[in-house]
């Protein structure tokens, strides 16, 4: 089976740093980035063993279609999509918070509500909602940005408290927060799904907000297909989702969570190459397109020269 990209490590001109993100390798230039969309795969905050061929390659095209097809709603940090592992964008200077917002009761919310929970970031749920569930109107639940380890849970008050954002920048976040997320959800509607959960990360450049990172991917992302959503709530069936969502329950079923002392299982190359598959069915589902394989022979070569070109 195919190996995938686990990392990169070179070395450009005008170079100034590197940074190694869970699934991205950052190349730092003075007023730009070249970022390579690994094959690794994470989960719970942790890097995963074995990385997924062509995962990378479905994430970076995703995102670039999607930041493309919402730039006159946001501004992005986006300048060349040069290679299918690689996009180059502005050097931007991050918010510390990711903007997670969530239209329905699913994933760490829904286990977060199961086990008593009725406020979630500082937002209150109502009594009396099934995991999938709609929410009345779609709740913005941030987490903080961390370096390392786990993302954790965190309220608007308590970022304002902090610092972290200033209360006119965090406004216009939680504005560009709901367009991005609208957007998506029509995108989405259009393809026959229903785009549950996602998040967005902004950055500073120079005074303007820009929309960083990726969006609307299976790594940040949560979907439904539309067609079977009402029948499964009304029949308390698991929904039909195209996510990582299965990843982690796969995890969890091998008695993994994150949690420390816990071993990460090893994958094997069937479950990897069903991981494949499912990243490249939400690829051909939500773009509406075949999904073509990068068949360069020499992939490490042709994603640094494709960033060679761009610096």
């Amino acid at each position: 089976m195919e190996k995938g990209i686990k990392q990169t490590q070179f070395s450009f001109p005008g170079q100034l740093g590197f940074y190694k993100g869970k699934v991205r390798d950052v190349y730092i230039f003075e007023d730009k980035l070249a970022v390579v969309a690994t094959d690794r795969i994470s989960a719970f905050d942790v890097v995963l063993p074995r990385p997924i061929p062509f995962k990378g390659q479905v994430l970076n095209q995703i995102a670039a279609k999607f930041l493309l097809a919402t730039a006159d709603i946001v501004p992005n940090w986006v300048t060349a999509t040069p290679h299918p592992y690689v996009t180059i964008g502005k050097k931007c200077v991050p918010f510390k918070v990711e903007m997670v917002i969530r239209g329905y009761l699913a994933g760490h919310a829904a286990r977060e509500y199961k086990a008593g929970k009725r406020e979630i970031c500082g937002v209150k749920l109502p009594e009396g909602l099934k995991e999938n569930d709609k929410l009345p109107q779609p709740i913005i639940t941030p987490t903080t940005k961390a370096a390392e380890g786990h993302d954790q849970d965190i309220s608007k008050e308590e970022i304002l408290r902090q610092g972290i954002v200033s209360p006119e920048d965090y406004a216009v976040l939680e504005k560009y927060t709901h367009a991005l997320f609208e957007k998506g959800s029509q995108m989405a509607g259009d393809k026959g799904l229903i785009l549950v959960d996602t998040k967005y990360e902004f950055g500073k450049y120079g005074d303007e907000i820009l929309l960083i990172d990726e969006i609307h991917t299976p790594d940040s992302s949560r979907y439904f297909y539309a067609d079977t959503y009402e029948a499964f709530q009304i029949e308390g069936l698991p929904q039909r989702q195209l996510s990582k969502e299965f990843v982690r329950q796969w995890l969890i079923a091998n008695g993994f969570q994150g949690k420390d002392g816990q071993r990460v299982p090893e994958m094997p190359d069937a479950f990897v190459e069903e991981i494949t598959d499912r990243y490249i069915e939400l690829f051909e589902k939500i773009i509406g397109e075949p999904f073509v394989k990068c068949s360069d022979k020499d992939l490490q070569g042709s994603i640094k020269t494709a960033i060679l070109e761009h610096i």
